[in-house]
């Protein structure tokens, strides 16, 4: 049995156009699915209009106190609550979790040697048993990136990051192929220019990539997770528009070790 690990980021959810056809097109997928979230622009323009500062680390937030009630309230709260009404208007019986909910997801809180990233965790186990019982009652788990220690502290875990430990985990009971969705139709080689797709990497391209600085910042970060999730069992890794969800021939790039 296939499973399907799909994550979009924030800036398809900042489009409400934009994400209304990805949902449109998320719905129209059969058999078991789990929907991933970012919001990382929700919750810094949130940030700002309470005066906070938001501070980033090759693609990575640093949050203090003030700034993880922003990221659960935006997105545990309203994004993920948003996606899961939309869902169930297009017929998919969501439920929005944390990672908090059914202990689905436990993280620890970063332990740097020279960055304080504050209340950001790192993903340690994902509650499998549950997740497929989940499945296989025909729930579409629709996940934000808050997780949790299960010592009662909320933890800001990045997105890509849940997606890749999502499919590790359920790589372990299914078949899964994991898909980063955002308004690019791929990794790009030059970023001005939405047709220069890079249309396959293996991770001897990504190394020469990243010292090239063709790749950084936020896609960085993507593509470690990715990388991560290969060498841990995942079947397949794809990045590009969701329209690929619905026509595979789309341009898009393929992932590979």
């Amino acid at each position: 049995m296939e499973v399907k690990v799909i994550k979009i980021g924030g800036n398809i959810i900042d489009n409400p156009t934009e994400l209304e056809q990805f949902l449109t097109d998320f719905s129209k997928i059969e058999g078991y699915k789990v929907l991933v979230h970012g919001g990382g622009k929700s919750a810094t323009k949130m940030a700002e209009s309470i005066g906070l500062v938001p501070q980033m680390i090759e693609g990575r937030r640093i949050t203090d106190a003030p700034m993880l009630d922003v990221v659960v309230m935006i997105y545990a709260g309203q994004i993920n609550k948003h996606i899961v009404a939309q869902l169930q208007a297009k017929d998919n019986n969501a439920i929005g979790f944390s990672g908090a909910d059914g202990n689905l997801i436990q993280s620890v809180k970063r332990n740097h040697p020279t960055i304080d990233y504050g209340f950001v965790g790192d993903v340690q186990q994902v509650n499998t048993t549950l997740l497929k019982t989940l499945l296989e009652n025909n729930i579409v788990p629709v996940f934000c990136a808050i997780t949790h220690d299960k010592n009662g502290q909320l933890l800001n875990t990045n997105a890509d990051t849940i997606a890749s430990e999502l499919s590790i985990a359920l790589s372990e009971v299914f078949e899964v192929t994991l898909t980063y969705c955002f308004e690019k139709q791929g990794v790009l080689q030059d970023s001005e220019d939405d047709s220069s797709v890079i249309t396959a990497i293996n991770e001897e391209l990504y190394k020469k990539l990243k010292a090239e600085k063709v790749i950084h910042s936020g896609m960085i970060p993507k593509l470690d997770n990715c990388f991560n999730s290969l060498s841990r069992g995942v079947q397949k890794i794809k990045i590009g528009h969701h329209k690929m969800l619905q026509n595979p021939d789309v341009l898009h790039t393929t992932i590979t070790l």
